[in-house]
């Protein structure tokens, strides 16, 4: 089959579906390897780019879907909904931002890092789609576990957590206070100046 008709079947199906399509049913409808789909979808969105087209092609996860781009969403938003726009407070990017980087953690487990209650928060996160129930841990309880949905990877523009920036090292100090490696490595380093510095000779003027 022709590259261009293959594209053109992929765009067809990408604006049809609506939704995030796996890089597997890709490869059962148009009978083609894993590598294969991945380069052509690579082809098109530099296509997509070089046109400066209103759309663009991201990939999510394991598959990829037919957007709007971000830059145009005050212009779309409208013509689909006269609701003020989803805004997340700080306690709900806090929130996210421990569920994004603790896959599967429970709701216990987030109080007792952010030291708050989060029920609302929580629930507000599974309003937006943001968050999702995965399963319930084995104990005392059954405690739902909590992870970040493919909507929060379209959201922050990422096609996996491990594109998350890396979080900084850190240590706990003796009163049980976190202590980031950097912070201890710069003083550390101001200290060892400080105590190894030595005044210069003034000149010699006899």
């Amino acid at each position: 089959m022709e590259i261009d008709k293959i594209k053109s079947i992929i765009e067809a199906i990408l604006f049809s579906a609506g939704r995030v399509v796996e890089t597997k049913e890709l490869m059962a409808i148009l009978e083609l390897s894993n590598e294969d789909i991945d380069n052509i979808m690579q082809n098109m969105k530099n296509e997509y780019i070089e046109q400066n087209r209103g759309i663009e092609i991201i990939k999510v996860d394991n598959g990829y879907q037919l957007c709007s781009k971000k830059e145009y969403y005050d212009y779309i938003y409208p013509i689909f909904d006269n609701r003020a726009k989803p805004s997340l407070s700080a306690a709900a990017l806090e929130t996210l931002s421990i569920i994004a980087y603790n896959p599967k953690i429970t709701r216990a487990e987030i109080e007792q890092i952010r030291g708050v209650n989060s029920d609302g928060t929580i629930y507000k996160l599974l309003e937006y789609n943001l968050i999702e129930e995965v399963g319930r841990l084995d104990a005392p309880g059954r405690p739902t576990i909590y992870s970040t949905t493919k909507e929060f990877l379209k959201m922050f523009g990422i096609s996996s957590l491990e594109e998350l920036p890396e979080l900084p090292k850190y240590k706990i100090d003796e009163n049980e206070q976190i202590v980031i490696d950097e912070i201890i490595e710069e003083k550390e380093e101001k200290n060892y100046i400080s105590e190894n510095e030595v005044e210069a000779p003034s000149p010699d003027n006899s």
